[in-house]
């Protein structure tokens, strides 16, 4: 089973492949013809066809199948969707979930390939010293990347310092967190050194860069920071029971949603970062988040709300690392768009045909100021599906626009006329407490062919927006709130968000600037590994009373803080005999 898993991937890097287009983005071409590692030529195109090998792993393996962003985004307090999409992994059984094999197979195939590339690329002699060193730096990255995401779902994983086609060997013991992540940080810093920076002449846009390990890296020392931060330290999490009943007029029962209260959570343990310092990590986020902004490793800004997530965007320098689908071919596609926004029975129709599924709570939606785009423009408010075609049917979000929308509350008392703009459509309102009725983002709107169900699309990993967040969020541990401040206000104007303007005392910022996190980063795979590595997870899940808006299960125990190692993995590799606590 290790030994075939391993060869489907490496057939993948040994298409001959893809050769970058005039916009320079990888996997753009279809692969033509099977060649194995030792025909590649020793030359820049050589060069290229490994490093797109690797980027491959991505498209063709983890993001096709919709396994990804299924498995990073799910299992979060804020977010929801439809029982049958939720499945095991939304309610927390994750052992049931067979799509989380992928969370432990696609990034140990891409390390893999990534490990075959580095030693084909070291050994060339007919390439440019910074060419070659370059495409380096982005396997670094790429098996940096997928050892971070390794090491938050699963604590202690295998590292393979080499490729198994050179080794023979598949038999690898977990590591601790610790060593893992002195790995991702010795890899992404020779990243760092050895990229691109985005202005380089020779910087090819849709790979990653100087700037993204560098970003990366003051994420990756703020993920061990926060987790090693004391136990009982004080985070404030709004949230709460979704909704409580009452009669409506007609003496039917009616779920009447319910703001979220503040609750003061203690931090609990996070196991495998006991013995790490929490200042001196700390420090350290601060310093690399701060040669981001200074600069150091190319120019990174803020794009502007209404460009933000329009598809011309994607090689803006917000995007520091990301994952673009291709509608055009069926190999590299991905679910992102069907996800979260939908398609239409015919391109720009008002009609859903189908998707629309994920999206977030009103816990989440009561967060934000109106005025604040991120829900005035970033949440749809109104939308229409094909089967209300037949009676002209709408579905409004939120319940609490019910007023300005039917003229009555959600109960069905009489208030006012509603709004003119929404009279005047004509439309017959609908809403509910279920699944058809979330805070669904409009991120991912913006395709080239909205009514076709893999259409190209673009999936974030990493945004300057979240290099600023970690900046101010590591000032703040470090007792420099006022520069916090300064650096959360930059993402709050962006969005026409109201602006801090009194230092508060260092646990509302901390509460405050992870809050920022849930708003500014919803439906990007973040949430579930901010509350996870500020040891609240346990809590911000079970605040929510057992079930969600959508009904979907919240409950948790001990054994959700980390994911189940696939039983392949474990009935294959002699060196691991048993799995993460509370799975069998």
């Amino acid at each position: 089973m290790k030994t075939r898993q391993y060869i489907i991937s490496l057939a993948t890097l040994m298409l001959a492949l893809f050769g970058l287009s005039a916009c320079n983005k990888f996997l753009e071409e279809s692969p033509e013809s099977f060649i194995g590692p030792d025909d590649i030529p020793d030359s820049k195109e050589g060069v290229d066809m490994f490093v797109t090998g690797v980027y491959s792993n991505w498209l063709d393996d983890m993001f096709r199948w919709q396994e990804f962003p299924r498995v990073l985004e799910l299992d979060a307090d804020y977010i929801s969707g439809p029982d049958w999409l939720f499945s095991y992994l939304g309610a927390g059984n994750f052992q049931g979930e067979s799509s989380l094999n992928k969370m432990w197979t696609g990034p140990y195939n891409l390390i893999n390939d990534a490990n075959i590339a580095e030693r084909y690329i070291s050994k060339m002699t007919n390439v440019d010293e910074a060419y070659k060193n370059n495409a380096l730096g982005e396997m670094y990255f790429q098996e940096a990347f997928a050892y971070f995401l390794l090491v938050r779902a699963y604590g202690p994983v295998p590292y393979h310092d080499s490729d198994v086609i050179e080794t023979g060997e598949y038999h690898h013991p977990r590591e601790s967190v610790e060593v893992i992540y002195n790995h991702i940080i010795d890899m992404l810093t020779q990243a760092a050194s050895l990229m691109y920076t985005r202005s380089d002449v020779n910087y090819k846009a849709g790979h990653v860069s100087a700037g993204s390990a560098a970003g990366l890296l003051a994420k990756v020392y703020a993920t061990m920071a926060a987790a090693a931060m004391p136990e009982g330290t004080e985070v404030i999490v709004k949230t709460g029971v979704p909704y409580t009943t009452a009669k409506n007029t007609e003496g039917e029962d009616v779920n009447i949603y319910l703001d979220p209260q503040e609750m003061s959570f203690k931090k609990q343990t996070v196991a495998g970062y006991e013995s790490m310092d929490a200042q001196a990590l700390y420090a350290k986020a601060a310093e690399w988040a701060k040669k981001v902004i200074d600069g150091q490793y190319g120019i990174y800004e803020l794009s502007a709300y209404d460009d933000l997530w329009k598809r011309t965007n994607r090689m803006a320098s917000e995007m520091m690392w990301g994952v673009e689908s291709n509608g055009a071919d069926d190999t590299y596609r991905t679910g992102v768009h069907t996800f979260y926004s939908g398609y239409k029975n015919t391109q720009g129709s008002q009609f859903l045909s189908s998707g629309g599924w994920v999206g977030c709570t009103n816990n989440w939606y009561k967060l934000f100021d109106e005025e604040d785009y991120r829900v005035a423009k970033g949440v749809r408010h109104l939308w229409r599906y094909y089967y209300q075609e037949d009676y002209n049917g709408c579905f409004f979000y939120p319940q609490s626009w019910s007023v300005k929308v039917t003229g009555r509350d959600p109960l069905g008392n009489y208030v006012q006329e509603p709004d003119e703009q929404y009279s005047a459509l004509g439309y017959a309102y609908q809403y509910n407490t279920s699944s058809e009725c979330l805070a669904f983002t409009t991120k991912y709107d913006d395709v080239t062919n909205d009514a076709i169900e893999y259409p190209d699309s673009y999936w974030p990993f990493l945004r300057y927006a979240d290099v600023l967040l970690i900046y101010a969020e590591a000032e703040n541990e470090l007792g420099n709130s006022a520069e916090a401040m300064k650096y959360l206000n930059q993402v709050r104007a962006r969005s026409n968000a109201k602006l801090m303007d009194v230092v508060l005392p260092a646990i509302n910022m901390r509460s405050l600037i992870i809050e920022e996190r849930a708003k500014e980063f919803a439906c990007e795979g973040d949430r579930r590994w901010d509350l996870i590595r500020w040891g609240i997870y346990l809590q911000a899940m079970n605040a929510i009373g057992g079930r969600d808006d959508a009904n979907i299960n919240k409950a948790r125990s001990e054994r959700n803080l980390l994911y189940p190692i696939p039983a392949d993995e474990i009935n294959v590799n002699q060196a691991i005999n048993s799995n993460n606590p509370g799975w069998n």
